[in-house]
């Protein structure tokens, strides 16, 4: 793997659309909504214990004028992959502090928009089926890749989450571009920048070029695929996730999926999502 780079400037490409980043405050990694968990089954829990994570440097986002446009560049100046530590938490924990963070593949890099949590006493959740040749990723350790072929046609990237044996993770829904726009265009096949090219899981492992080759790769680790800081999402929406209806009652209807509000780049169905209670 190659080392980090010590200082790489990467100019977000515009888009028509109303910015990602409109909904974005810059502040730290872990979002606002971290004094409420989520419904778990059917009752959510109050007053949980902060849970405390190894933090990297976030990188640094600015406005910068331009007679074309006002998008921000970003700097990733000395920002090395998030912490191993940072994901070997319950999965319905992990997944709103994914949003706002970076996916980097060399020359592309996607910001999280929207992400689906599986739990491992989750009717929904591929750990039902216990450790298989296809499954054995996700019940390894947090902070390691999980990517998975839908119907044998869509590349599925999935951050696993927790503890070794657990079997637990995120899928990662959708995405926002921040660079490597003609790369992402070229891989998805579509000549677009709006949001279409990169709202639905499967969307995004193609952008990315992954295959399942690259199930059990460790996101902390630089180079190849990794997993940067990012700035916080202001506010969230939380609905129950999508295409599980043969899971039992309970699984359905848990509100365990998780979107940036106000961001363009959030895959349908997008009138279950609401902010959270």
């Amino acid at each position: 793997m190659s080392s980090p780079p010590t200082k790489t400037t990467f100019p977000r490409e515009s888009t028509p659309e109303s910015s990602v980043f409109d909904s974005f405050r810059y502040r730290s990694t872990t979002v606002t909504t971290r004094k409420q968990r989520f419904k778990r089954l059917a009752k959510p829990i109050s007053n949980p214990p902060r849970i405390k994570t190894p933090r990297s440097k976030s990188p640094k986002l600015t406005a910068k004028p331009n007679p074309s446009s006002l998008e921000p560049h970003i700097s990733f100046e000395k920002t090395e992959p998030l912490p191993r530590e940072f994901f070997q938490i319950d999965a319905l924990d992990l997944a709103p502090r994914l949003l706002g963070k970076f996916l980097r593949r060399d020359d592309v890099v996607l910001q999280i928009t929207e992400v689906e949590a599986y739990r491992s006493n989750d009717s929904a959740s591929h750990g039902r089926f216990g450790i298989t040749p296809r499954t054995a990723p996700v019940f390894g350790p947090g902070g390691h890749a999980y990517v998975y072929l839908c119907y044998g046609l869509h590349t599925m990237l999935n951050v696993v989450a927790d503890k070794e044996g657990v079997g637990s993770g995120v899928l990662i829904r959708s995405c926002a571009p921040i660079c490597g726009l003609d790369v992402i265009q070229q891989r998805r096949g579509q000549k677009t920048d709006k949001p279409i090219l990169l709202t639905g899981p499967g969307k995004v492992g193609q952008a990315l070029g992954l295959s399942t080759e690259w199930s059990n790769h460790p996101l902390y680790t630089p180079g190849d695929l990794e997993l940067l800081d990012g700035p916080e999402p202001e506010n969230i929406l939380v609905g129950p996730r999508v295409g599980i209806q043969f899971a039992l009652p309970e699984h359905v209807d848990a509100l365990w999926r998780f979107a940036i509000a106000g961001s363009a780049w959030i895959s349908a169905p997008r009138n279950t999502l609401r902010p959270p209670l």
